[in-house]
């Protein structure tokens, strides 16, 4: 396979010369790990990159960026290979892939850690749980930590610490001309402010500083309970007027065959919600006590855990597709729940899911233009997704899902960009509203004004002088 490269730029390297470059650490299509080393999370996603080059350091991150550049070669940023959209691999091009970068180093004493950006997840917060310490990222334990931070981060934590970028101290970018660049409030602030929730379009993120939280037993786990439109919305009500300690992610969806639900229930709509209680244990049964009390519960997994255990290891090679849709909305009334509940039965997936997160609390203390991340004041997260198991049926699924996103839409018409699938312009936007598309693109001029880093959901550069 030849590397493609644009006809007015040098010509592309060879792998030879890759792997002279960097030391071997490049496979390409004859290399026996390629299959499985261009496979990304998502199914659906068929792409075949000339070369996949596992980088060691932010050295070879700056090498590699330069070479792509002066050759014209469309380059992947690759961490945890989350992308909704495909973006962690390309058609041709090169894959900069960071798994291999993973050291974590943890001052106890300052409550701070330099990650790299090929950690997951999962991998941080079992290094930093050792010492009653984590910061917040999502509710998956194979994300990677560069994609999950540079979009925001919105996860079991969200309630109590904020965004994983509101515990972002600083970074080290490698930006379009190759340069590493340290950022934080004092350096290159606007390109840090970009970063915090501007996803990858500025520059590749190799190592990150974070703020560690004091987290060590908390009070988590999944709550079953029977879905209908009072439940649904009684339990929204319940999570939006919980403490800051309490963060939870509500599943409304058809029950799936699973050994710890009864076997009667399978195929019924439920709630399977999951539940974080940041503090104090006794102070959070009180606090979880009214959720268990609006129905009898299918399962109840609530219990004392150390935060890690939100994470399980994901078993086997699970490659979902899925037509998804992201927005945010104000409320959830009964007659939502009625509505919700009513397309879902519409869903020919295999699996058809609303989901919803309760906001506020810490995330919405932050001034909504302190951050890329535009979003402070919306009050619930939504993410509804039709799985499928053939890729011809992906039309029929899209169509239900933006009929379904078009009816639930209130008057919050922002979207949380780590959510958003392969979409136009339009709803990158929504992303980004009230002056932040403008001031990214401007942004985004200064540090990479031939848009090289495009495969993201891409912010044009655009000079605003």
């Amino acid at each position: 396979m030849n590397i493609k490269s644009h006809p007015t730029s040098q010509i592309a390297p060879s792998i030879s010369e890759l792997r002279a470059l960097f030391n071997g650490r490049v496979i390409a299509p004859d290399d026996p790990r390629y299959e499985q080393a261009r496979t990304v999370f998502y199914g659906g996603v068929d792409r075949h990159p000339a070369a996949i080059v596992r980088v060691a350091d932010a050295g070879d991150v700056s090498r590699l960026v330069s070479v792509a550049r002066e050759a014209g070669i469309e380059l992947a940023i690759r961490s945890g290979g989350h992308s909704n959209a495909g973006y962690s691999t390309t058609e041709g091009g090169i894959v900069l892939d960071l798994s291999a970068m993973k050291d974590l180093q943890i001052n106890v004493q300052d409550k701070t850690a330099w990650a790299e950006a090929g950690l997951t997840a999962g991998e941080y917060v079992v290094q930093t749980a050792a010492y009653g310490l984590t910061t917040g990222f999502g509710d998956t334990g194979t994300v990677g930590l560069g994609g999950i931070t540079l979009g925001g981060g919105v996860g079991y934590l969200v309630r109590k610490h904020g965004l994983t970028i509101d515990n972002l101290l600083a970074a080290e970018v490698v930006t379009a001309d190759g340069q590493l660049l340290h950022v934080d409030h004092q350096n290159h602030p606007d390109l840090f402010w970009a970063i915090r929730g501007g996803g990858g379009n500025f520059g590749v993120a190799t190592r990150f500083k974070f703020q560690l939280q004091d987290v060590d037993t908390i009070l988590g786990g999944m709550l079953c309970l029977p879905a209908t439109a009072d439940t649904i919305a009684s339990f929204i009500a319940e999570a939006e007027s919980a403490p800051d300690e309490l963060s939870t992610i509500v599943n409304v969806m058809t029950a799936p065959p699973m050994p710890f639900l009864p076997a009667d229930v399978h195929g019924k709509p439920i709630i399977m919600a999951m539940l974080v209680y940041a503090g104090d244990v006794k102070s959070g049964e009180r606090v979880i006590a009214p959720f268990r009390s609006l129905a009898k519960p299918y399962a109840d997994m609530i219990r004392p855990m150390s935060y890690p255990e939100m994470f399980p290891a994901e078993e086997g090679e699970y490659h979902p597709m899925a037509a998804v849709r992201t927005m945010f909305i104000d409320h959830v009334t009964r007659a939502d729940a009625e509505m919700i509940l009513n397309r879902l039965q519409r869903s020919t997936g295999s699996m058809a899911v609303t989901q919803l997160r309760v906001l506020g609390g810490a995330m919405s203390r932050v001034p909504a233009d302190a951050t890329a991340f535009a979003h402070r004041n919306s009050r619930i997260m939504v993410n509804l997704a039709a799985l499928y198991d053939k890729p011809h049926e992906k039309g029929i699924h899209e169509a239900w899902v933006t009929e379904f996103a078009a009816a639930l839409r209130q008057s919050d018409n922002g979207a949380y960009v780590n959510f958003l699938a392969d979409v136009d312009e339009a709803q990158v936007r929504a992303a980004y509203p009230n002056g932040t598309w403008e001031r990214l693109a401007a942004i985004k001029a200064r540090y990479d004004p031939d848009n090289f880093f495009h495969l993201n959901q891409n912010i044009p550069p655009v000079s605003n002088g």
